[in-house]
């Protein structure tokens, strides 16, 4: 099929709401057990007719990798795939979301989370999986297909993240702060202005005081930030998830976890610097043109050092920011999986 008509041809509405087949906890820890997920196809009705003779192909697995780190899954992260192909696995990283401890610190690295990711996978006996991630969810699709090359059978990234100290710099020490300086002031302003010279420090601070309500205060400040920049126009919705304690606490206090630590990576440069491990692997990267909390230089960035990753289909929203929900970001990751499922269905590597 020519590339052009295929692009035109793919489906870019999401998929109706559906509900897990089952769900459940995995320990992973003698500390954590994380919540876990499926929906979709446990059977594998799809059948592939050639000639006169029937053949039934397996669901295709992949397990979607949740933002943050510490936001969590939705039910909404399930219609991004068609049911009638995937097994879709949804899983809450540690101490996000449904998993216990919640909000929880210890044991909690991005090498934990590549291992619990390895044991999830084994627990639901799948040999091999696509993996789908956006923001943080890019950055640990990466270091997991890095660490497991030989499990992964595509991925599609969004919203990419490497976790380098500029793209740390730019949203948290007053890059993006030029264009959001209405929501910037209150996120700066919780802070003393003799501790202002490294923001996420101060913040580390106040997310690990003794008073709750210093950790309540600052992880409501932090998550508002976030949230009132991650959309190209405001979402109120999205904005008063910033107000939910619980789900502040969380996303605050491990993100500021990883970031304080520099995603546990050896070096500020690690991801770019092991893209041969994967640079075989189908890759579709969706990136909004107008993305505040990772902006497109460091897709761009990835693009140039695995320019494989696109199958000729890097796709920059032109009318997007930084959310999966937002409309043309929902509509090229929904395009972005069909095209995968395209190449399997057609027999293709």
């Amino acid at each position: 099929m020519d590339l052009g008509k295929e692009v035109l041809e793919l489906r870019r509405n999401l998929y109706p709401p559906i509900e897990p087949y089952s769900s459940g906890f995995l320990t992973v820890s003698d500390i954590h057990s994380i919540y876990w997920e499926q929906s979709g196809n446990p059977n594998g009705h799809f059948r592939m007719f050639l000639a006169k003779n029937s053949i039934i192909l397996p669901p295709n697995p992949v397990v979607f990798i949740h933002g943050g780190p510490g936001g969590g899954t939705s039910p909404s992260n399930r219609t991004f795939f068609d049911p009638d192909f995937y097994r879709i696995i949804l899983f809450d990283q540690r101490g996000a979301g449904k998993s216990t401890p919640h909000a929880w610190l210890v044991e909690n690295t991005t090498w934990d989370l590549v291992n619990d990711i390895e044991k999830l996978r084994e627990h639901l006996e799948i040999p091999e999986w696509q993996v789908f991630g956006g923001s943080w969810g890019s950055t640990l699709a990466l270091i997991y297909s890095q660490s497991h090359p030989d499990k992964v059978t595509g991925m599609v990234l969004r919203g990419i993240f490497l976790l380098r100290k500029k793209e740390l710099d730019w949203f948290y020490e007053g890059g993006a702060a030029a264009i959001y300086p209405d929501a910037w002031e209150p996120f700066r302003d919780l802070i003393p202005e003799d501790e202002r010279d490294c923001l996420i420090d101060a913040y580390h601070k106040r997310l690990n005081s003794d008073d709750m309500e210093t950790q309540y205060a600052a992880a409501r400040a932090w998550t508002k930030w976030e949230m009132m920049t991650s959309h190209l126009h405001p979402n109120e919705e999205n904005v008063k998830r910033g107000d939910d304690d619980a789900f502040s606490l969380a996303f605050a206090r491990i993100e500021n976890h990883y970031f304080v630590n520099k995603g546990f990576f050896p070096s500020d440069s690690f991801l770019l610097d092991n893209i041969d491990k994967i640079r075989h692997i189908n890759t579709i990267i969706v990136q909004g043109r107008y993305d505040m909390c990772c902006p497109m230089m460091t897709a761009w960035d990835l693009h140039k050092a695995w320019p494989e990753a696109d199958f000729k289909y890097f796709k920059v929203v032109p009318d997007a920011g930084h959310s999966a929900n937002e409309p043309g970001i929902a509509a090229e990751l929904v395009a972005a999986n069909e095209k995968l499922k395209n190449m399997i269905k057609n027999g293709r590597p």
